[in-house]
């Protein structure tokens, strides 16, 4: 058998990212407690395997959460681009011609790192935790991480290698310095086994909250069979590597089985149910609900919340989770005269899931909120997933700091008071009524006749301004009724992996392919039906009793299409960092992301530019990191022949 090992990989696969646990504990969360590295000998004992299990749970926050792997899953798709303030990690991934991307400037270099060593941890548990009297059930969680990050490694880079040095699958301890790459197919069958055996051994309900479960092994085992029979049927005849042949014939079965499991999974819910609203699911206040299945942890204890003692939050660095400042504008910039007759910022910079710390690093594209875009008007006007999505109204906080002023002018000259809504992004059917020219240069903001707040239509979204996304967004509960002390630091809220509402989705996806259109429309119409529901309105935040289902299950096409089921996964999860690799997955991305529209960088821009992507279809996998190519003890050549061809020197 060939060697396949990687330096830098078994280096940091013996760090395990820091954390030992107590599985005896009477507490019902994972009990983290920093240590600075486990040897090889440390997973001959109990403890070392219980550390080495809590350790696959922590390893997510150096992903999850951190900006940049946001910005490479995100940046270059049909829903983001670069920002004004963007730098080049975001502008080489837009691939819109102000950047290149290249082994040394791709973000992936994220997963190949983190994932590498975490699938070292789970063969060092699988190997020795029998021994250690470690039962099948705790075991079947190191099986389900390491399908997990070589799911996404195979997705991300193509076909990665299987032995890092001491066999296929085996724990490794020793440093040899060359790797060969396995074959899609043969990482997939690796795959495959892992989850079904996660499947089988895991248990129905966590043992602690927030653990794998039967039902998120076998969302992920209906993805991961989802995923590979796209591969094999190949229909946009993008390439892989290492090349390999592909039996499209096989595709249909794959499809089936995505279908079976994932319908499974919803048919036995287990632990696991949709919330009643689409905004119960993403509003912090109701974090790790029963929609969340996995999630990337962090909390307000500083020094174990993110994964270590001693770190600082807000640097913007893993494990912190900071990926909301990204897709932040800078609406602290906004100015006002208050009653004082003084200048102030209406809108001051606060800890709260609507605004922030800002970066404009990633700007939504205007598409999406126009005349044929997933949040167009006539959704907007029934769809509670556009109010549950963006800050969509800014409401004055002023007073939070101390200010004294009894309001501030507003549009029209009109008075806005504490915590009323000073600017508005308003639909794109309302622009005709939008004088843009008299209000007073307020950062190219409009009036509309009797309102008080400023308004830009969302068909004149800048790189500079633009729709905050509010799921992401911070909360804390120590603010204290002020603007909050560590507004600027990554937010303590979990990053949510995994959610029982994409098994519709999934389940849906499969049987379009399998030209099943009366049950793809039933399980798109769950989440559609869903969606119809509103009893808060976060952007008004009131409570109030909106039913609009009828409409919504109205206005569901009669057959349902691959474009519509990306549709709507873009509504469930838009920003969340699925997109690059649904677009990957279903071979739309080239047709979906090549062209786009938006406005300039400054504030007063409002016209709509056109930009276009170069997306040849060896894109459709990111390079191999250069870290890896240098730490490898192999001549030029085979380097060479080890990276994805798109990017080879």
């Amino acid at each position: 058998m060939k060697t396949k090992s990687i330096k830098y990989i078994l280096a940091a696969g013996l760090m395990c990212c820091g954390m030992t646990t107590s599985l005896t504990s009477c507490s019902d969360v994972l009990d983290e407690q920093p240590r600075s590295q486990f040897d090889p000998t440390f997973f001959t004992t109990k403890t070392g395997i219980e550390g080495g299990l809590t350790s696959l749970y922590a390893h997510l926050r150096y992903f999850y959460g951190n900006g940049y792997w946001l910005n490479i899953c995100e940046t270059g798709t049909d829903e983001y681009t670069y920002g004004q303030s963007a730098d080049g990690n975001f502008k080489d991934a837009d691939l819109s011609g102000v950047g290149q991307l290249t082994s040394t400037t791709s973000r992936s270099d994220l997963l190949w790192g983190t994932a590498f060593a975490n699938i070292n941890t789970a063969s060092g548990i699988i190997e020795n935790g029998g021994e250690a009297g470690i039962s099948d059930a705790l075991l079947a969680e190191a099986y389900f991480f390491r399908a997990f990050d070589y799911f996404l490694l195979v997705q991300t880079f193509g076909g990665v290698p299987l032995d890092l040095g001491a066999g296929e699958l085996k724990f490794n301890t020793s440093t040899v310095r060359t790797s060969v790459r396995n074959t899609v197919p043969e990482v997939y069958a690796a795959i495959f086994a892992d989850l079904e055996k996660a499947v089988k051994d895991l248990p129905e309900n966590p043992r602690l909250k927030g653990t794998a479960t039967k039902n998120l092994a076998r969302l992920y085992l209906s993805k991961a069979y989802l995923t590979y029979a796209w591969w094999l049927e190949n229909p946009k005849n993008i390439p892989t590597y290492p090349e390999t042949t592909r039996d499209a014939s096989q595709a249909a079965s794959y499809f089936q089985k995505a279908y079976d499991v994932a319908s499974e999974a919803i048919n036995n819910p287990g632990p696991y149910a949709l919330q009643p609203t689409f905004y119960d699911v993403n509003v912090a206040t109701n974090d790790r609900n029963s929609e969340i299945m996995l999630y990337a942890d962090h909390d307000e204890n500083e020094k174990y919340g993110n994964g270590g003692a001693g770190y600082g939050w807000g640097s913007g660095g893993s494990p912190e989770n900071f990926a909301y400042w990204m897709t932040t504008w800078n609406y602290t910039e906004m100015t006002a005269k208050g009653s004082s007759g003084n200048t102030i910022n209406p809108i001051q910079r606060e800890a709260v899931q609507a605004l922030g710390r800002p970066w404009t690093r990633m700007a939504p594209i205007a598409d999406n909120f126009m005349q044929g875009g997933v949040f167009e008007d006539a959704v907007k006007a029934i769809d509670s997933r556009y109010d549950a999505t963006f800050t969509l109204r800014y409401h004055t906080n002023w007073q939070k700091s101390g200010g004294t002023d009894a309001y501030v002018l507003g549009a029209n000259g009109m008075q806005v008071l504490p915590n009323e809504v000073y600017f508005s992004w308003v639909p794109e059917s309302d622009d005709p009524q939008i004088n843009y020219t008299g209000a007073d240069g307020k950062l190219g903001f409009g009036e509309m006749p009797g309102r008080a707040d400023f308004v830009v239509a969302v068909n004149h979204i800048s790189r500079k301004k633009f729709p905050i996304n509010w799921k992401l967004g911070i909360y804390r509960t120590d603010n204290a009724g002020g603007l909050g002390s560590k507004v600027n630091g990554g937010s303590p809220r979990p990053f949510n992996v995994a959610k029982f509402s994409e098994l519709y989705l999934i389940a849906a996806e499969a049987a379009v392919k399998l030209n099943k259109n009366d049950d793809a429309r039933r399980l798109v119409n769950v989440l559609r039906a869903r969606a119809g529901k509103m009893t808060f309105n976060q952007n008004d935040n009131v409570a109030v009793s909106v039913d609009h289902t009828a409409e919504m299950l109205a206005a569901t096409p009669a057959t349902i299409t691959i474009d519509y089921i990306l549709d709507e996964r873009s509504r469930e999860f838009w920003g969340e960092g699925y997109r690059w690799y649904d677009l990957v997955r279903t071979q739309k991305w080239t047709e979906r992301a090549s062209t786009y529209h938006i406005a300039g960088d400054g504030y007063t821009d409002k016209d709509l530019k056109t930009f276009t992507r170069n997306i040849p279809a060896n894109y459709y996998l990111r390079p191999i990191p250069q870290g890896q190519l240098d730490g490898m003890e192999m001549d030029d050549a085979a380097k060479e022949a080890y990276q994805n061809p798109a990017y080879r020197n």
